[in-house]
């Protein structure tokens, strides 16, 4: 039996404002992740799982960080002679479809004429921004089956957050109702941003709205879709969690750390694959250091007091240091005497003798990228270091 001919585009160009100081020098898929990942490797690991081959990836906001991440695709077995990765960037040319992207519907639009002449079978549309494992192939096979014009992949999710995302309701496997971002969301069942259409009937869709007022999918698009009668869902009952903004980030963190955490990084099975910028010897915990359900990356450096952290790459929390409740991104160091609580310290951040940030019980304190806080400084429980003066 023949393969589907499948593509698929991981919309990575939002600015991700959600994340704060994490996203002011990223684009949000590269916000590291566990200390050891970063968000897009999530969706790539999926397609390198799954066999999917033909990955584009789109992208706009802070691209630098992102590129340097991709590596051409190597890590996902994606730096192919033929097909592999595609990075979409933002065009200057002389046709209307030049210009940067206003939402995910538009960066579909902008590049409809390159899907249409890949031809694809399939055209599997993904974030960036939330972890889980799935597997896109037995999702394309799945839809193609169907005859349906649009699949949904669906979960469910606390009822105070549906109004986050799109408002799923079905009839069986039918989608009957979509609404995004409702003020009065009729259930907590939602799209994860996960979606597999027929090509012709998204393209035609797209090109039937007013180019100007083309923002995001579910705006328009995935509604006439839906009333249409071409919509199915397919309902996600593994982990998901989205994680675009900071409470949600430390709190997929801290599920890390449970004694069965609900996702497995390392599954021989199914790897989350990452690209190593650089090789790091095993972690390494000092005489006298104390470690209590903490998760450190290698290369990190332990000497003083860790309970429920993540430490990532080349981290270091010298003798005297205490961190608790906390995420220590790559490189951060945590000086003798500083301590940490219920925080978010950003890639090589240092936080200088004596000095506290966050607090046992408080919001979640975050320190932004390369930041320095200095001896003696502290910063509250929900503060942001330095200020952003929003």
């Amino acid at each position: 039996m023949a393969r589907t001919r499948a593509l698929v585009v991981v919309l990575a160009g939002g600015a991700g404002g959600r994340l704060e100081l994490l996203t002011k020098e990223r684009a949000k898929p590269a916000v590291p992740f566990a200390g050891t990942h970063r968000l897009i490797d999530f969706p790539l690991s999926n397609c390198h799982n799954a066999g999917l081959h033909d990955v584009w990836v789109s992208q706009q906001f802070n691209p630098i960080s992102l590129s340097d991440h991709l590596a051409n695709g190597r890590p996902w077995d994606l730096d192919r002679t033929s097909g592999g990765l595609l990075i979409l960037q933002p065009r200057l040319g002389h046709d209307e479809r030049e210009g940067f992207q206003h939402g995910t519907a538009d960066a579909l639009w902008r590049n409809a004429p390159l899907i249409r002449q890949f031809a694809p079978e399939a055209l599997v549309v993904l974030s960036a921004d939330a972890v889980y494992v799935m597997d896109y192939g037995a999702l394309v096979e799945e839809h193609m089956e169907s005859g349906a014009d649009a699949t949904i992949v669906t979960t469910e999710v606390e009822p105070e957050d549906a109004g986050r995302y799109g408002v799923v309701e079905v009839d069986g496997d039918r989608v009957r109702g979509y609404a995004y971002k409702p003020d009065e969301p009729r259930g907590n069942l939602v799209a994860n941003e996960v979606f597999v259409f027929r090509p012709d009937a998204a393209l035609e869709a797209l090109e039937a709205e007013d180019a100007e007022d083309l923002e995001d999918l579910g705006d328009s698009v995935l509604p006439k879709l839906v009333d249409a009668g071409g919509a199915r869902e397919h309902r996600l009952e593994r982990y998901w969690r989205d994680v675009g903004t900071v409470p949600a980030y430390w709190e997929a963190h801290m599920e890390l750390l449970e004694p069965e955490p609900p996702i497995d990084l390392d599954d021989p099975d199914w790897p989350v694959v990452t690209h190593a910028t650089s090789h790091r010897a095993s972690a390494r915990v000092h005489g006298g250091a104390s470690v209590e359900a903490g998760l450190l990356a290698p290369g990190s450096r332990v000497a003083g007091a860790v309970q429920r952290s993540v430490i990532g790459r080349g981290a270091v929390v010298e003798e005297g240091a205490d961190v608790r409740d906390s995420v220590v991104l790559p490189g951060a160091v945590v000086r003798a005497g500083a301590t940490v609580r219920r925080a978010i310290l950003d890639d090589r951040v240092e936080v200088c003798a004596g000095a506290a940030v966050g607090e046992d019980g408080g919001e979640i304190a975050l320190v932004g990228l390369r930041a320095s806080v200095p001896a003696g400084e502290r910063v509250a429980a929900g503060g942001r270091f330095p200020e952003t003066g929003d």
